[in-house]
């Protein structure tokens, strides 16, 4: 039997029931899964990064608990904006208490909130399109293209923003990410910060939309790279909802179906991380069986769904993988 830490032993003894007890039964799964020379594809939707999950997730990453990342472009971004301007940000712990004009005055200083945070817009956004601009013209440049994620891995390793780290890098996902060359998927890239600055460029003339690769080729990725990795099964932990878990959970019904490649096997493990309600009709909120009706998941894929807040669930998972 193996030697955990506190935070497993803690959770295994006292979390016995309800969400809590799927929280355990969750972890469990996903190092069976593990056990079993099963890859794990992990889904960030929401404000993950901003709410510092990379302290713990850079580690999964390093220790190879995680073989492939899917998550919005404010996901790929945001975790670089904390590692260059961490000293920065604003906690607002009575944001709901804020009125209009109180918002204003956020945006008058230069501070895009996020729930309870403020990211700075000159230190983290600007700071980083200064930099990341130069990637994509001398990409264009040389007659390049790359995936979203790759120019963010370019920017990471190329050493130009060492001067202004202000956390322990050990603490970025994003830098872990680089270091291993994860494979990645970015779905709606084009909905964050870095998009928004990209097409700007393309308004301007200065870049050329081919020039980044796009949400298709995104998908015929995923596709070659899921046909090349199943062999012993693919799980899948979605965190949140959205995009950044639908765009890689299709992979399968599209191999299956759309590509009449019978022979794929289905997701071979699933759980969310989800406080949405299905009764409103939204993938976000849709109970894992219902992913049965869409070709995604088989009648016997262990499945799992903790109705609860990620930023509490998610390390107490992470942790438990770590042994800590």
């Amino acid at each position: 039997m193996k030697h955990r830490g506190p935070i497993s032993e803690f959770i295994t003894k006292y979390y016995l029931h309800f969400n809590a007890a799927s929280l355990v039964d969750a972890a469990k799964g996903y190092e069976d899964q593990l056990a079993q020379g099963s890859k794990m594809l992990v889904s960030l939707a929401g404000a993950m990064s901003t709410a510092e999950l990379g302290k713990i997730f850079a580690e999964v990453i390093r220790q190879d608990k995680v073989q492939i990342i899917s998550c919005t472009g404010a996901n790929l971004e945001e975790d670089i904006m904390n590692l260059v301007a961490h000293s920065h940000y604003e906690r607002v712990p009575h944001y709901r208490d804020l009125t209009p004009q109180d918002e204003w005055d956020l945006l008058e200083r230069g501070l895009n909130r996020v729930t309870d945070t403020c990211i700075p817009e000159e230190e983290a956004f600007r700071r980083l399109q200064k930099h990341i601009y130069q990637i994509w013209k001398d990409a264009e440049d040389a007659g390049e293209r790359y995936f979203p994620h790759e120019f963010m891995y370019k920017l990471l390793l190329s050493g130009v923003l060492e001067p202004y780290y202000e956390i322990d890098i050990q603490n970025s996902w994003m830098y872990a990410a680089a270091q291993n060359n994860l494979p990645m998927v970015v779905p709606g890239w084009e909905d964050s910060t870095m998009g928004n600055i990209f097409a700007s460029y393309v308004l301007k003339g200065e870049l050329k939309a081919s020039t980044m690769k796009s949400g298709i080729e995104y998908m015929t990725f995923l596709a070659d790279w899921y046909t090349q990795n199943s062999d012993h099964g693919i799980g899948f932990f979605q965190i949140g909802g959205g995009i950044a878990g639908d765009f890689p959970i299709c992979v399968v019904p599209m191999l299956y179906q759309d590509m009449e490649r019978t022979d794929t096997p289905f997701w071979s493990y699933f759980c969310q991380i989800s406080d949405s309600t299905t009764s409103y009709g939204s993938y976000s909120g849709a109970v894992p069986n219902e992913k049965i009706t869409w070709g995604k998941l088989d009648i016997n894929t262990p499945k799992f769904i903790i109705e609860s807040d990620a930023t509490i669930v998610a390390p107490l998972i992470f942790a438990y993988l770590l042994e800590m």
